[in-house]
């Protein structure tokens, strides 16, 4: 008898589990018309976010990558005269760095001042190129969680709006699909604002880094210009 009625037990804990169970996907679709679209408008930012990161991580990647070598040329080439050798040399190395030493070259004859200011514009253009689209990144990680938090005032009005057409009688099964609104589009919110946040910060450090290297490196031209011949 107790053998029976523990096999009883254990068979209606298992369909309870069961019946607890709800995959991502279920919830989804539990949601409602309202939760599926703001679910799928979050997955679109997710993905933009995702795709922005991945270009300007490898682009930023790649201009972090100087030649050791380059500004002892530049130096050999400058302090013997060899001016269209320094800047050949500027061309074919495809780098921030480069561009910038570029510019400052063909102002040499001029004026110090001149020459700095140069490069100082040439240094704005390539930064506005390195940060090119990561303030979507910013826009993203500050929009996400309120579109997620419009899934929660919206799932919300479902259930309200279900309690106001019972008749006084409150069925939890009625209250589901607003119920399931309002948590799966928070989460969504939340998880893609949250990546979005985190990758906009990880690019502007990187950014900040090459900043510094464009900065060294145009002082180190600067003073190779004030250097005695």
């Amino acid at each position: 008898m107790l053998l029976f009625i523990q096999e009883v037990a254990e068979e209606v804990l298992s369909e309870d589990t069961q019946e607890k169970t709800l995959s991502i996907f279920q919830l989804i679709k539990d949601g409602g018309p309202g939760g599926q679209i703001i679910i799928a408008l979050l997955f679109v930012l997710l993905g933009v976010a995702l795709y922005i990161y991945f270009e300007r991580f490898f682009a930023i990647k790649a201009a972090t990558q100087i030649d050791k070598n380059f500004m002892n040329q530049i130096r050999d080439f400058v302090l013997n005269g060899k001016l269209d050798a320094a800047k050949a040399l500027c061309e074919t190395t495809d780098m921030p760095t480069s561009r910038l030493i570029g510019k400052g070259i063909s102002r040499i004859g001029k004026p110090l001042e001149d020459i700095n200011t140069a490069i100082e514009n040439a240094g704005k253009l390539e930064v506005y190129k390195l940060e090119k689209n990561v303030s979507v990144l910013a826009t993203i990680a500050g929009a996400a969680p309120m579109i997620g938090f419009l899934g929660t005032v919206i799932g919300m009005i479902v259930a309200i709006h279900e309690i106001a057409n019972s008749g006084g009688q409150i069925d939890i099964k009625m209250l589901s699909d607003g119920l399931y609104t309002a948590m799966t589009t928070t989460v969504a919110g939340l998880i893609v604002g949250i990546i979005a946040y985190i990758t906009y910060n990880h690019l502007v450090v990187k950014t900040d880094k090459v900043v510094y290297q464009m900065e060294a490196q145009s002082v180190e031209f600067l003073d190779l210009l004030n250097e005695p011949v």
